[in-house]
This record gives structure tokens, sequence and C-alpha cells, in this order.
């Protein structure tokens, strides 16, 4: 996170202030994030080592388990759309906000969380750029907004470091038709074009929006990538695969021995080409011998070391072990005994990380659809919930039988779909369902006006009953 010292930008030259105080950082972040990303797409150290002993059997074997950490964590994330939901059903927002989500489909937004996953997995953080659209430019049922989820090497916000740390400027770095590097420097005022340390008046203008449209993704509070923190870890494996392979071609291609006897390169030639040789011993009392020098790597201890680094690799990274059932365990003993849980408790904790960013976009969003007149100008922050939805099938009888004996016991059929953990918008589910929950569990209201009703009638007819037998007598 780049942090300035001043308070607020008001003027290009304050950008340009800002901007070269912050430029030796970001370029830092950059060349840290670029050297990630390469690594993750299959550019790693171990394609550069030197061998000294035997050069010419060199394997450089790369075990992208970066790329494996990469997608398990958008998985978790991202695998499902981000969903919006009303935080209160008796709000009467719960229209406006299915809109909501309709507007993100229709943006393609679960797409643009992908990438940002992939940024924020690999880089450490990641970016969505919000801006808003002319009448011309979109169809009949389109919202007016477009989002982007920029590269991070590229984009960069200034922070203010007094309390709270809110956003001064957000710069993006493009290049002109000339090559030359520009920056696009955002304040909530002004858009500044910044070109050989000057500005560019014809590419400058105001910001009518009132806020910087460019909003930060952390992948976790330190702006940590979920790759860097086991780098080290990942080339050793590198590292013990690419030797493993070189053992066995070393093996195969051992020296050949030739004890007490001579032989010219010619007639060593023929030998390896029919696979047979002939020799004479130089001294009888000393008898020749033919044999091949090797030591072979042993595999077995060699196994032992990879399991042990990739089983750390996964404790670290708050992932899934891949154990196989040995027999006998329930699915939700093989769910917990594998790490899955451990791996749901881990995704939970980064939840409120993106959450935050997602309702700083959401509120440009809102700014562009109310001006634009989109959607319920009532609408507001405080209506929506943020839904990260994973997988929700995992022991779904266990879930399901929980929610049965909660209804049957009284709870609230509200709180009962909550708790349960079935669905990703319980508030939906439960508003969708009122009518046939209302029609199978009664509330303790009707229960206690039922059984009123039951009493007055068994009164009724014990005093109809009494009357008839003194009329008989």
């Amino acid at each position: 996170m780049i942090i300035s010292n001043r308070k607020k930008i008001s003027s290009a030259a304050e950008a340009i202030e800002e901007l070269n105080k912050a430029l030796p950082i970001h370029n830092q972040n950059r060349r840290e994030m670029d050297y990630l990303y390469h690594y993750v797409s299959g550019d790693q150290p171990i394609l550069y080592r030197k061998k000294d002993v035997r050069p010419e059997i060199k394997n450089n074997i790369v075990e992208n388990h970066a790329w494996e950490i990469t997608r398990f964590s958008m998985a978790q994330n991202y695998g499902e759309p981000i969903q919006y939901t009303s935080v209160n059903d008796e709000s009467g927002k719960a229209s406006a906000i299915d809109q909501l989500n309709n507007y993100m489909k229709t943006r393609s937004k679960d797409y643009h969380d992908i990438v940002l996953g992939d940024f924020q997995s690999t880089c450490g953080t990641a970016y969505r750029e919000t801006w808003s659209c002319r009448r011309d430019e979109i169809e009949d049922g389109e919202p007016a907004f477009n989002i982007c989820s920029p590269d991070p090497r590229y984009n960069f916000i200034i922070y203010s470091s007094e309390h709270g740390n809110p956003s001064l400027m957000s710069v993006s770095i493009r290049k002109d038709e000339d090559d030359r590097t520009i920056y696009y420097c955002t304040t909530k005022s002004n858009v500044y074009c910044i070109r050989d340390n000057k500005l560019v008046p014809e590419e400058s203008s105001v910001n009518g929006h009132g806020r910087i449209l460019l909003i930060e993704f952390p992948n976790n509070p330190r702006r940590l990538s979920d790759v860097e923190i086991v780098s080290t870890m990942l080339d050793a494996i590198n590292n013990v695969q690419s030797n493993r392979v070189d053992g066995v071609e070393q093996f195969v291609q051992a020296f050949i021995k030739f004890v007490n006897c001579e032989i010219d390169e010619t007639t060593f030639l023929k030998m390896c080409k029919i696979g047979a040789l002939k020799v004479k011993t130089v001294n009888p009392s000393m008898p020749a011998d033919v044999s091949s020098v090797s030591n072979e790597l042993n595999q077995e201890q060699t196994q032992t070391l990879k399991d042990d680094i990739y089983k750390n690799i996964l404790i670290i990274e708050g992932m899934p072990s891949r154990e196989q059932n040995t027999g006998g365990d329930t699915g939700q003993a093989v769910y917990l005994r594998n790490g899955w849980d451990f791996a749901e408790q881990r995704a939970k904790i980064d939840e409120p990380v993106t959450k935050r960013s997602e309702r700083e976009f959401l509120k440009i969003v809102l700014n562009i659809l109310k001006t634009k007149q989109q959607i319920d100008s009532g609408l507001s922050i405080a209506d929506i919930d943020i839904k990260i939805t994973r997988n929700k099938t995992d022991n779904m009888l266990v879930k399901a039988q929980a929610l049965i004996y909660l209804l049957e016991k009284g709870i609230h059929p509200k709180i009962a779909i909550q708790t349960c953990d079935l669905w990703g918008d319980p508030e939906k589910v439960y508003v969708e369902s009122k009518d046939y929950l209302d029609a199978l569990y009664k509330t303790a209201a009707e229960k206690q006006a039922e059984m009123e009703a039951e009493q007055r009638r068994n009164l009724e007819l014990s005093a109809t009953t009494s009357k008839g037998g003194d009329e008989v007598g």
C-alpha cells in the first residue's frame, strides 16, 4: 500500500508531487508483482539452475503448484458469483436488489471477479475500475456503467496517512502513440494527465463522479500473495524432482570403468554399438574387470522428503489434502480429516477484506444508476448484504435434518434457514418459501389460538352433555 503524507490533493502541482513520491514505491511493488505473475505462469528459478558435475545431464522440472494454489484460492472465493441480498426483507428493497444482480450479470461481473481473484492471489492485491456509460453506448435493459479488473502492475492508489487511510488519488499508467509513458491521476475532483512530469491540459478533465473510481481489493490485510509465502518450498520441490530425473538418467548413462585392461576409443565405440566387449588382462596376477560406475538414488527417501514439503505447503496455505479414504470413515469425517473445514474457515477470514472493497464498489455503482435513473433512488448501501457463496452441498443430509429438527421444535423458519447453512442467500430462500412454510408450520400465536379454540369446544361439549343428562333425569 502506498501512503502519502498529504491530507488532500487539490491541484495539478500537488498531483505531480504526490506521483513523484509514490512512483519509486510502486516500481518496487511492480517488480515483485511481475516476478510473481511470471512465477505462477511457470517461469520459475529451476529453469535457470546451473549444474557443474555432468552438466550434459540437466533436467529442469517445474511442478507448478503455484498455479494449483492460485486456482484453489480463486475457486474458494469466486467459484460462484458474488450475490447481493436484502438485509431485511421487510424493507421492500428486494426487487431493486434483484435488479442490481441482473445488471451485474449483464456486465459479466462474474468473469471480471475471476480476473480480479487471479491478480489477488498471484500479486497480493487487485483493482476494479468502474465508469459510467453514455446513453448512446448502451442498449435497452443494459446498465449505464461498466467495469474491468485492470493489471495491478500498472495501476495503484495513493492513500493518506491520516486516520482511516482514505484514498487520495488513483494512478493508471499508459503508453501514448510515441511509446511514451503517461499517467492518469484521478482525485475526487479532477482527472490529471501527466507526461514528462508536466500536465497535459487537453487530456485532463473534471471528475464529475466526486469519487475515485478505482477500488483496491487486497488479498489480505498484509497484501501478501498466496504464492510468495511458500515460494522457497515450491522451489525446493522443483529442485528435488529435477534431481530425481537427473539421478535416473545418470544411472542409465553411467560411466564405464576398466580395471587392469587397456582399450582404445575405436574398440569402446564398437562395444557401445554391439553391446559386448572382449578385453585382455595386462597382468595375469591382476584380473581385468569392466563395470559401470553408478550409485542409484534412493527414490523412496526422496519421495518422503517431497511429500513432507508438499504437506507443509498445504498446511500453510490452508488447503485440503488429497488423502484417500482408508475405509470406515463417514463423509463428515473425511471432510474434517482432509482439511476441508479448515480451508473453509481460512476463506472466511479473508471474506471481510473482499466485502469491504465490494461495498466501496457498490457505492460507485449505486451513484451512477441513481444519476441515470435506472434503480430505486431509495436503495442505499445499508440495504444490501454481500454474499460470497462457496459449496453448500457438503454434508447436505445432515444440514437438511438439522433444518427439519429446528422447524419442528418451533424455531422461527428464517433463523432455521440461516443456521443450517444450506443456501448462499438464506434471506431470499425464506421470502420465496414463506407461503409454503406458513402452510406447514404454524406460528406460536396460531398454535395458541387453536389450543384456546379446542378448549372452548371441549367446555361447550361438556356443558351440552351435562345439560342433556339433567333433562333425562
